[in-house]
């Protein structure tokens, strides 16, 4: 069990990690200013408003924020012993939505709950309750996890469950990510390779067989592989994408001067919002965002290898698994856009406009801020002395200096 050590007579002191604030605000300054750029025309079509996109992401931006403080309030062993019940939780939740009158269907795909007249889309929370239940499954049966074929295979067996669910939505991008995500945090739990080798050669057979089995999925797939054989119609959205990332060029046409959002860019604002930044940032533009994501991945890791020197072995697969989650949705929303992996659905965390997606993704970063503050406090505990010898006979002289 995770705990937290502090010595006698010292006095509690919140220990916030200045770095990964630094690049979730820089990413989410990024997407509002491109979300506005995005959503002009047709912010002002739908309401005459320019700024309606705008002022709904600062107003998501700021529940997401306060989501953040409140979930940086809750110990990570309290996450640790609620495992079960938030798994429960999150089964509820992707049942529900699938309830006829109460889960709301767009487009075909009944991902929505409304919640005060607004919709949330549950397997954005579902997600992460899913990834707390494998995080605590990875420290109590650690031993069976690194020495047997079942101890990988049963929770594979629930995230397969789970997959199987937000697939009814349906909803294949998630299902993946979730899927993806889980099978990750296993692997850096200690499962052997050669099993990791045969269940996600089995993984990527079955995901094969689900592609091809839904005709809207094969439909997809062709449209990646060709979007230009049908430009007008499967091909549409697609081939719009390429045509804003091939004008960009070097150093983009201008903030504000994308033509491809004027309504040629289908969901332009959400799902391919990273089209219209490379239209009007460039390649230099693109680069930076793509810099801002990997720095926030590497600060999840180097937070997870943070808490599992400090003892916490929940908090640091807490802190990968959000590392490897933000990592996987980007690259596979970017590889969209740029026309690498098929139509996934997928917003770009942190920038895109997209209710649930932000204010979940935001809270969450207080998860992983909790986790640092909760694995500094361990290092000036009784074991600190430890953990910075131990660092410093590796020649890990960031982590040494972290926790000197």
């Amino acid at each position: 069990m995770s705990t937290n050590p502090r010595p006698a007579g010292r006095p509690a002191t919140i220990r916030l990690d200045t770095v990964t604030i630094a690049l979730v605000l820089a990413i989410v300054l990024v997407g509002l200013v491109m979300v506005t750029s995005a959503s002009i025309s047709i912010a002002t079509k739908e309401s005459g408003n320019p700024f309606l996109y705008l002022e709904r992401q600062l107003v998501l931006a700021a529940i997401g924020i306060a989501g953040a403080a409140a979930v940086f309030c809750v110990r990570t062993e309290l996450l640790e012993k609620a495992a079960w019940p938030l798994l429960a939780a999150a089964a509820v939740l992707l049942l529900l939505v699938l309830v006829p009158g109460l889960g709301h269907s767009v487009n075909g795909s009944r991902r929505w709950l409304r919640l005060a007249g607004l919709n949330f889309q549950v397997s954005e929370v579902a997600r992460v309750l899913v990834l707390v239940f494998v995080a605590s499954y990875a420290v109590r049966r650690e031993q069976e996890l690194r020495e047997t074929f079942a101890g990988l295979l049963k929770p594979l067996g629930l995230l397969f469950v789970f997959f199987a669910l937000l697939l009814a939505e349906p909803d294949f991008g998630a299902a993946t990510v979730l899927f993806a995500t889980g099978f990750g945090v296993l692997f850096l739990a200690g499962a052997r390779l050669r099993d990791v080798l045969v269940l996600a050669a089995a993984g990527a057979a079955l995901l094969a067989l689900l592609v091809v089995s839904a005709s809207y999925r094969v439909r997809r797939l062709t449209a990646f592989l060709d979007p230009w054989a049908d430009p007008f119609n499967t091909g549409f959205q697609l081939t719009q994408s390429l045509i804003a990332i091939g004008r960009g060029e070097w150093l983009g046409v201008g903030l504000g001067e994308s033509v491809q959002k004027l309504f040629y860019l289908p969901e332009a604002h959400t799902d391919f919002l990273f089209a219209v930044l490379a239209e009007e940032f460039g390649l230099v533009g693109v680069v930076v965002v793509v810099g801002l994501f990997l720095a926030l991945v590497w600060r999840a890791f180097w937070i997870a290898r943070l808490a599992e020197a400090a003892g916490l072995k929940f908090a640091s697969y807490l802190a990968a698994g959000f590392g490897l989650w933000l990592g996987i949705q980007a690259f596979i929303n970017i590889g969209v856009n740029m026309g690498v992996l098929p139509t996934k659905g997928l917003t770009l965390p942190l920038m895109s406009y997209g209710r649930s997606s932000l204010v979940v993704t935001l809270a969450w970063t207080g998860m992983l801020l909790r986790v640092y503050h909760e694995a500094m406090q361990a290092a000036r505990g009784p074991a600190g002395a430890a953990l910075r010898r131990g660092a410093a006979r590796r020649g890990d002289e960031a982590l040494a200096e972290a926790t000197a």
